[in-house]
């Protein structure tokens, strides 16, 4: 029977767990942080509102919070590559010293004399007191490496400025972790009325070593799916039984220890997680493999934790405590504001840091919430208030960290957005980058299917000896130079220089241009993942032979159609941009009999079409037919 009950609330929850995703989803489309929404679809369900999800429920699912808090700490280990922090120790050692120190001791300090205005603190002892301070003070340090890489990768920042944000975020994990073993120990044996002498110094330093060792022992474990050729699934039950076993070996150790001993061993599984997955990630091979399961499952372990979070709390309490919450938002901010400039100016930084500097550390999310969890269950007197009161101060994190952090990016420019491009001219026009065989004979055939070519070179003679072709001679491809060539109105731009000629022109195309399409032609495999992360098209040579044979032997009347080769045939991508187009049902469309639709792309995604798909401004069709009625087609669904 209680098997029965526990897969009946494991399917009970999924449910619940599914909605979440959907509302949260929403929460998305409105500009809201996910977490946020996922955590009031908790609320919800929980006991205070719906009831979908009894508080007696939550104790017999307590076990997926603890998978989840070890994925989250997985997480933030695996961030942690010495490789990537050694160009900016300086920095990011005086920041973390900085946010560390000030943030904690400062939030510390003032939420302990303020006591009296925060209702659970107010009747407690001054022991109690300061031991609650630093645990609010412990917490204020934590930031979110999920969400710090999310906008990094958003505004494809890279810099310095940048690269000291990631390492900070990262280190400072790590080390709240161990803070936090040391203040909730230090609590502990506060409240209890006990002692803070040298015996008690020796168990919790005797606790921290035993932590870290047992986090060096399962990094090794960790390794073992990844050595072996198993399936990725496999790989990810095995991370996530790991991950649990961590806190059933660290219970199993502090119900021992008081048996044999008197005294209660605790080890800290949160920092067994994170050295367990900062070893696997440093001195292992399996890295990537690693950080890519992790990102594969970890949206699944958001929504499993922060539905039940959200379920854990009362809806009357969380309104109750808003007030106090945006008090202690307001004074992390000034804490944090306080580290970054005492950071900037210790580690002798760029003095344009210095006022925004504490932007990227706002925003919190899985390990903050997670310490908050456990104090929670740990002192259940007063711990579900400072739950509350910490997961409000989160979703304020959450919704002003980012934009803030995005702002500082910009300001600082060490972002690489794709420029606007300029749609207003619709013809069909591309520019050539090299002059040579291979780019003479492609301005040739783009000619002749009515495309306007010009073609870049920077030797002068080129043009007496091709007079029917426009080439432009430019001294050096820098931003003036191209500036002539209206290439943020040109359809296409096609590189066919070396590959580090094609890289910079490709990344300056990119983010001063933002020209449409940008095809190059690659001359080295190797050089192929930095074109594809700028979404070129790329040409390899050595491989497209090979793949247009392949082609013709396996649907060779497909590759004759697409390639043009059947005369008066021809293939063509067309934008939607006649309203009166958009909202019509593809079968509705009324083809002339010569024309067969490909592929249909939105937002840069292609999406599975049927007569019943509506059609939407900004929509790319792909058409193959007559040459005649893809020009009245293009006419018609263009202007």
């Amino acid at each position: 029977m209680e098997y029965y009950r526990l897969i009946t609330l494991l399917l009970g929850f999924l449910l619940v767990a599914l909605a979440s995703n959907q509302i949260a989803i929403l929460f998305q489309k409105i500009k809201f942080p996910l977490i946020t929404g996922l955590i009031i679809t908790g609320i919800i369900a929980g006991s205070s509102l719906l009831n979908f999800i009894e508080k007696e429920t939550l104790d017999d699912l307590e076990f997926l919070n603890e998978i989840a808090l070890a994925i989250i700490a997985f997480s933030a280990g695996s961030e942690l590559y010495l490789d990537d922090l050694r160009s900016r120790i300086k920095s990011i050692k005086w920041m973390v010293i900085g946010q560390l120190v000030i943030t904690f001791v400062m939030s510390s300090a003032l939420i302990y004399y303020a006591a009296n205005y925060i209702p659970f603190m107010a009747q407690l002892p001054n022991a109690s007191r300061f031991g609650i301070a630093i645990l609010f003070g412990t917490i204020f340090v934590a930031r979110s490496p999920s969400s710090a890489i999310a906008v990094i990768n958003e505004m494809r920042a890279n810099g310095p400025f940048t690269k000291t944000v990631m390492g900070v975020t990262v280190v400072k994990d790590v080390l709240v972790i161990i803070l936090f073993a040391i203040c909730f120990s230090l609590t502990k044996t506060l409240i209890n009325g006990d002692s803070v002498g040298f015996l008690f110094l020796v168990i919790l330093a005797l606790e921290l070593f035993m932590s870290l060792a047992l986090g060096y022992v399962f990094g090794k474990l960790l390794t073992i799916p990844f050595s072996l050729k198993l399936h990725p699934n496999i790989k990810a039950t095995f991370v996530l039984a790991v991950g649990y076993s961590i806190y059933v070996f660290a219970y199993m150790v502090k119900i021992k220890s008081e048996a044999w001993f008197h005294h209660e061993i605790i080890l800290e599984p949160l920092l067994i997680a994170i050295i367990g997955s900062f070893v696997l990630t440093n001195y292992s091979k399996h890295r990537i493999e690693f950080s890519e399961l992790l990102h594969r499952i970890s949206p699944i372990i958001y929504i499993i934790f922060f539905t039940l979070t959200g379920a854990s709390l009362s809806f009357q309490t969380l309104i109750s405590v808003f007030g106090i919450a945006i008090s202690l938002f307001v004074l992390r901010l000034v804490s944090i504001f306080f580290g970054g400039v005492f950071g900037v100016l210790a580690a002798g930084d760029n003095k344009k840091y210095t006022l925004i500097s504490w932007m990227p550390y706002l925003t919190q999310a899985g390990v903050a919430l997670g310490l908050a969890t456990i104090i929670s269950h740990e002192f259940p007197t007063w711990g579900y208030e400072f739950e509350t009161i910490v997961i409000a101060i989160i979703v304020l994190n959450q919704l002003v960290g980012p934009p803030l952090f995005k702002w500082s990016l910009s300001y600082v420019k060490e972002t690489h957005l794709r420029a606007k491009t300029d749609t207003s001219d619709s013809s069909r026009d591309a520019v050539i980058f090299g002059v040579e065989n291979q780019s003479i004979a492609l301005a040739h055939q783009l000619i002749k299917n009515n495309w306007q070519v010009k073609m870049v070179t920077s030797i002068d003679n080129f043009k007496e000896k091709y007079p029917e072709l426009d080439i432009v001679t430019v001294k050096s491809l820098s931003k003036p130079n191209l500036n002539q060539l209206n290439l943020e109105k040109t359809e296409s731009a096609i590189l066919m220089l070396d590959d580090d000629r094609n890289f910079d022109l490709a990344t300056l195309i990119f983010e001063q241009f933002g020209t449409k399409d940008i095809i190059v032609r690659l001359n080295n495999r190797i050089n192929f993942e930095k074109f594809h992360k700028l979404g070129a098209k790329i040409i390899d040579p050595s491989t497209a032979i090979v793949s247009l044979l392949d082609h013709f032997v396996r649907s060779p009347n497909a590759a004759t159609l697409l390639l043009g080769m059947d005369e008066g045939q021809d293939s063509l991508d067309i934008e939607i941009k006649n309203k009166d187009i958009a909202g019509l049902r593809l079968r509705d469309l009324r083809l002339p009999s010569d024309i067969i639709m490909l592929s249909l792309k939105r937002k840069g995604q292609f999406i599975i079409s049927h007569g019943y798909t509506l059609l939407r401004l900004g929509d790319i069709v792909t058409l193959v037919g007559s040459q005649n009625s893809l020009e009245d087609l293009k006419n018609k669904f263009e202007n």
